[in-house]
């Protein structure tokens, strides 16, 4: 989590980020261009953005916002935790908050004396950001973004939707590199999609290069700073949430899930799973049965 301000006076060309966004108009209004099209916002909304979600501006004279910048991963530990009782594990929840939150881009109308209670809790925000976030200084922002989000949150819209109980077990799946919250360049766009469209295709470092026009070590340094892992690292996570959605919605055999998600190995498929999830794809759909029985 990271919260910065700032003030602008040019137009700002859509530009996507790897993370959710929360911006709060603080003065000023502005033309925002993003996936809904071009909507005015002034003193009192919340803009909310979506990971991968375009969005510009163009300021009518000049606007001030304060923006808090929220790491996917961190929001589906959060909705997790919110709906425990009906999730399987961080996988689940990943989809789970897909459907809930459907729409990639909100203009949410808190009204001037709403929006300016929540200032002082975001300049201490912005404050406690600067030098990076600390041990000592979780606590503090945490409860000072849970604040927020409890005024912001009921203005969100959301879609229904319903999860069966699972398990709960899940760990993350490579080591992170530090987050840097900078505007996503298009060809670490381009990989993406070409990964999440045919998770299942024989990639490897080079083709995927190739296909986005860069060289190995050029797309390793430029997904990692997107990212924050590397490609087949990001391939890895997309092919352990798919094979749990197999095994958890359908009756394949699974050593036959395995291969429609791309794994051609069982062990080396196991292995990955495990990684990602905790538990191996036998157990994984055990315990899915014995949810789903009790």
């Amino acid at each position: 989590m990271v919260a910065r301000s700032r003030s602008v006076r040019r137009p700002i060309a859509p530009a996507a980020y790897d993370c959710v966004k929360l911006i709060f108009v603080r003065h000023g209004s502005a033309i925002l261009l993003s996936e809904f099209g071009e909507k005015p916002v002034k003193v009192g909304d919340v803009i909310a953005l979506a990971a991968n979600t375009l969005c510009g501006s163009k300021p009518e004279g000049s606007i001030t916002v304060t923006t808090i910048y929220l790491d996917r991963d961190y929001i589906v530990d959060q909705v997790f935790w919110q709906h425990a009782a009906l999730l399987a594990d961080r996988l689940d929840a990943q989809d789970f908050a897909e459907e809930l939150y459907s729409e990639p881009a909100q203009v949410l109308h808190l009204g001037e004396d709403r929006a300016g209670m929540l200032m002082p809790w975001l300049d201490e925000l912005v404050a406690l950001s600067l030098d990076g976030p600390t041990p000592e200084k979780f606590y503090r922002m945490q409860a000072l973004l849970f604040g927020v989000l409890d005024v912001v949150a009921p203005h969100v819209r959301t879609t229904p939707t319903r999860r069966s109980p699972t398990q709960r077990r899940a760990i993350r799946l490579g080591t992170l590199s530090p987050r840097n919250f900078a505007p996503l360049r298009a060809e670490a766009r381009q990989a993406v999609d070409l990964l999440r469209d045919a998770p299942e295709q024989r990639w490897t470092l080079q083709s995927l290069a190739d296909a986005v026009h860069l060289s190995p070590s050029q797309l390793g340094r430029v997904f990692g700073n997107a990212y924050g892992k590397s490609p087949m690292t990001y391939l890895a996570t997309l092919r352990a949430q798919q094979l749990a959605r197999l095994l958890r919605e359908t009756d394949l055999a699974i050593e036959q899930a395995m291969r429609e998600v791309g794994w051609r190995s069982r062990g080396h498929a196991a292995r990955m799973f495990r990684q990602a999830v905790g538990v191996t794809p036998t157990r994984y759909r055990d315990l899915v049965r014995q949810k789903a029985a009790a």
